[in-house]
């Protein structure tokens, strides 16, 4: 499981805001049939572990599969029962920003029928709603 980043330059990452879609990654570079997200949002890296498995245990590890997305964005919270103020949380985990449209997954080596099924399932683990093309 890849957690995160092995260095960064800044321990704490600013929020920001997401755009609604992405244009650019949001065809097949490597396998035939893909995932993208439908709305934006963010992944944390376990998620995108749990998303993973599913699928892995869904095609029987035959095909191969490439995930696009990488959790590169520090997340932080701060404990529950602390008062507004004094600075930002401590780190809590990582976790990958996605735009609407963006390529999550792909696969290939199988019949079409197994891989849908399969991206189905790791679909399911997913926060943002997720669409099959091809």
């Amino acid at each position: 499981m890849f957690t995160g980043p092995k260095q960064t330059k800044y321990k704490k990452a600013r929020k920001g805001r997401l755009k609604k879609l992405e244009f650019k990654s949001n065809k097949l570079s490597f396998g035939n049939v893909g995932m993208k997200a439908l709305e934006s949002g963010l992944i944390n890296a376990r998620q995108i572990e749990a998303a993973r498995k599913a699928i892995v245990r869904k095609i029987k590890r035959k095909g191969k599969i490439w995930i696009k997305i990488f959790p590169d964005i520090s997340i932080t919270s701060k404990p529950t029962g602390i008062r507004m103020g004094k600075g930002k949380g401590q780190f809590s985990h990582w976790a990958a920003r996605v735009r609407g449209g963006t390529t999550l997954f792909e696969v290939t080596g199988l019949n079409f029928n197994v891989v849908f099924n399969a991206l189905k399932a790791g679909g399911a683990k997913l926060p943002v709603r997720t669409k099959i093309f091809i």
